[in-house]
């Protein structure tokens, strides 16, 4: 490692239980970083349904953690998302500390659920600061940095007793890490006139429950379509084969796979079907109102608020929302023209698009 380099080191795995949000949004600060002339290197554990591919495939070296065996249990004293990891926190701190080479990074990323305090007390030593990402609140943390992009009504004081003192919170979605695609189309952004041609479908990289088919259903269910509808699914999607067939069997469906344009086709769309993850920030920084229903936990707090602030409309967790649910809500907003307004503009004033230049101006790279 050079040593007139910012050396940054991101730990964080995508998996089919974890999702495709932790890497997404470490990739995003790692590109600003690596514009700005830092060095970086991702540590990740070959879990089913990684994305390691994608990350080498921008570019990143990966230090490859090995996949975990499928007889692992958690323990008690162990945080709430600890099967997560696939291993023992303390296996995973000794095989991070060995992916380390005996470098002392400059600074080293968190993002994770399973990992807490602990872990980042065994890396303290061998690396200059620790940034955590997080959106819980439900762990301690031993860290310089704390990002949580999300809005919550305690979003103030919701991490005052899981940090150090000292620590600098950056708090809320003016900090989004949206992806310079984002920032670019939110420059040339149209005002929405209200009126409903085209639906964006997106339900995450993975989607293990299928909720983009029921969204589909529930679009095809619609009488008087007037509006055409663009599906993207992630690589990782295991149910990508029958969306695109669906597609592929209905007029005006488009099917989309692992696309590098989501911007793009968030910007010409009028409305959105999705979950409550990420990509929440995503579509408010464009003003893109959506109907919400939450996959996981950790995404219903997010919908809640963001509804509360009139920036999208949540329907609920998926296990309790079905098709007709869907439609239903489809059908009100097709004809509220003055609402679908309301929700872009409230959406926009969320999200500025300039978080992770904020992020890395305070990590000390200007």
């Amino acid at each position: 490692m050079e040593e007139n380099h910012m050396n940054v080191i991101f730990r964080t795995d995508a998996s089919l239980q974890i999702g495709s949000g932790h890497v997404m949004r470490c990739l995003t600060l790692a590109g600003e970083l690596k514009q700005r002339g830092a060095d970086v290197m991702f540590v990740c554990r070959e879990h089913p349904g990684n994305l390691i591919g994608l990350i080498e495939g921008k570019g990143y070296r990966v230090e490859l953690l090995p996949q975990p065996p499928a007889d692992y249990i958690a323990t008690a004293e162990d945080v709430a998302h600890a099967p997560l990891l696939g291993v023992h926190w303390n296996q995973d701190a000794a095989e991070t500390v060995a992916a380390l080479d005996g470098g002392q990074p400059h600074w080293l990323v968190v993002d994770h659920y399973a990992l807490d305090r602990r872990w980042e007390q065994i890396l303290r030593t061998r690396v200059g600061k620790i940034m955590v990402i997080d959106d819980l609140a439900d762990r301690h943390h031993d860290c310089d940095l704390l990002l949580d992009q999300n809005l919550y009504q305690n979003m103030e004081t919701r991490y005052d007793a899981l940090v150090p003192e000292n620590c600098v919170k950056l708090l809320g979605p003016r900090h989004a890490l949206l992806r310079p695609e984002f920032t670019a189309a939110r420059r040339s952004l149209r005002q929405r006139d209200g009126v409903i041609r085209r639906v964006f479908v997106f339900f995450g990289g993975v989607d293990p429950t299928n909720e983009t088919y029921r969204a589909l259903q529930a679009l095809a269910g619609i009488a008087d379509r007037r509006f055409s509808v663009d599906v993207v699914v992630g690589g990782g999607n295991p149910h990508k084969e029958q969306i695109r067939e669906f597609c592929a069997a209905h007029d005006g469906y488009i099917y989309h796979c692992q696309v590098d344009n989501m911007a793009e086709l968030m910007s010409v769309a009028d409305l959105a079907i999705g979950a409550g993850g990420s990509t929440t920030w995503e579509r408010c920084s464009l003003g893109l109102p959506a109907i919400i229903v939450a996959l996981a936990e950790n995404q219903i707090n997010i919908a809640e608020s963001a509804h509360s602030a009139n920036a999208l409309i949540y329907i609920g967790k998926a296990a309790e929302v079905n098709a007709e649910e869907i439609a239903k809500h489809i059908t009100a907003v097709l004809n509220d023209a003055p609402l679908i307004k309301f929700l872009s503009q409230r959406a926009q004033q969320l999200v500025e698009g300039t978080g992770v230049v904020l992020i890395v101006n305070f990590m000390g790279l200007t």
